[in-house]
């Protein structure tokens, strides 16, 4: 408009800028010959609210001096007699690149409480164990503890997976003579999301392990010890071989075997009583 003759005032009404902010358009594509005009920064150029210089190498040494948290790093700071805000503390300590940022691909935990488990089926852990079979390739169990009972049930299988793990939970709560409420699982890729909705869909509540935290999956880690020394261990790691091994010992678990965590009782004589 303003090569078409046009006045830099008619050309501010016409686009709802200010005149001078025309003009200074106009000047700058003269000097860049009538090429794009680049994006400035927007930063201001001068910040008088900034914290002084010495305020702000105290921050820093405070923080390199013991490597404490910025409320530390604040705390120090008044003590010491320098007035400064914690707010500004922590700006700075993030500007300089001095805090510890969360890993973006950190998975956050599941703060599901766990029950108090008083009966059979409120909380059960399951877990898989892998195993190589003399041609070389895996081989999978699925296995699942009520902790409350030790009614253990356990299945071979090829391949593992979401609709996998949802099959076998399905088979287990047809074993049981009890309703299962929660089901407490590791982090694996067959117990994610997938298998929570399944859950949630049959009124069961999921809750994952925390992350190398090993103790929260201890009666299923035990069971698994336990089915390999006494059961798996003793047989050929052939498919066929290994269901059969495991269709005879599971009822010898939970009808004759004595379990010293449950006053050397078996898992179906703690059943008989609810």
């Amino acid at each position: 408009m303003l090569r078409e003759g046009k006045s830099s005032r008619e050309v501010a009404r016409y686009f709802g800028y200010n005149q001078s902010t025309i003009v200074r358009w106009e000047k700058k594509a003269r000097m860049l010959h009538a090429g794009p005009i680049p994006t400035e920064s927007s930063r201001p150029k001068s910040s008088p609210l900034a914290l002084p210089e010495e305020v702000v190498k105290k921050i820093i040494e405070k923080r390199l001096e013991r490597n404490r948290c910025g409320q530390v790093v604040y705390q120090s700071l008044l003590k010491s007699g320098v007035q400064v805000s914690l707010s500004s503390v922590q700006r700075t300590l993030d500007r300089c690149h001095l805090t510890k940022k969360r890993s973006p691909w950190k998975r956050p935990h599941d703060f599901t409480l766990r029950p108090e488990v008083a009966f059979p089926g409120a909380f059960l852990e399951i877990d898989t164990i892998h195993l190589r079979s003399p041609l070389g390739h895996l081989i999978y169990v699925y296995t699942l503890i009520d902790v409350h009972s030790r009614f253990a049930y356990a299945e071979i299988i090829e391949k593992i997976g979401v609709e996998a793990s949802i099959r076998f939970l399905k088979k287990a709560r047809g074993k049981a003579s009890f309703p299962f409420v929660m089901v407490q699982s590791d982090n694996g890729s067959e117990f994610s999301i997938g298998f929570t909705h399944a859950l949630k869909r049959c009124g069961i509540q999921h809750r994952h392990s925390r992350v190398r935290r090993s103790n929260d999956q201890a009666h299923v880690e035990r069971f698994n010890r336990t089915v390999q020394e006494e059961c798996l261990d003793h047989v050929s790691h052939g498919l066929k071989t290994l269901k059969k091994a495991l269709k005879t010992y599971l009822p010898y678990y939970n009808e004759e075997r004595l379990h010293m965590g449950i006053d050397y009782q078996t898992p179906s004589q703690v059943m008989q009583r609810y």
